[in-house]
């Protein structure tokens, strides 16, 4: 009898023991699934809620424009210049290349001077130019959006005397 009862306990001892391993192997594919989920979400959503570093500047003759752009636009909507004054452009792309439209690029481009500076996902793209003449010169981005034709992705450049 008591070889009958000390295979029955071993048998329970494996058993619960097998019970532990498939309980230790569920807790480290749910603990493995919820990270994955964490990053991704953190990946996915850190531009959205990345620091503002846009604005306008002036740095001696040079304006500087720390403009931003996103699906949903450009931040900055009107630059003021005088003609003859060089405009640095850094231009930054919140989307990540899992874009569907564009694929994360965006540009900042002005036809009638010539600019045209792209910038690809979650980076910045820089480029000058100087105006040589008065107006109102339209700023966009053609590589998605809706291009020319979406108002939240094109804005205006107005160059003084």
């Amino acid at each position: 009898m008591s070889t009958s009862l000390t295979r029955k306990r071993e048998q329970a001892r494996r058993e619960a023991l097998e019970q532990q391993t498939k309980q230790f192997v569920r807790f480290g594919a749910f603990t493995a699934i919820v990270t994955v989920v964490i990053v991704a979400v953190v990946y996915f959503l850190a531009p959205v809620f990345a620091p503002k570093e846009s604005g306008i500047t002036q740095s001696g003759n040079v304006k500087v424009v720390n403009i931003q752009a996103a699906m949903d636009g450009f931040d900055i909507k009107e630059i003021r210049a005088k003609v003859g004054e060089t405009i640095k452009v850094n231009l930054r792309s919140l989307d990540n290349q899992y874009h569907t439209d564009g694929e994360g690029k965006h540009q900042f481009a002005i036809d009638e001077l010539g600019v045209d500076i792209i910038t690809n996902p979650l980076s910045v793209n820089s480029g000058t130019f100087t105006p040589a003449k008065t107006g109102t010169y339209t700023f966009y981005c053609d590589i998605c959006c809706g291009g020319k034709a979406n108002s939240d992705m094109n804005g205006k450049l107005i160059v003084e005397g």
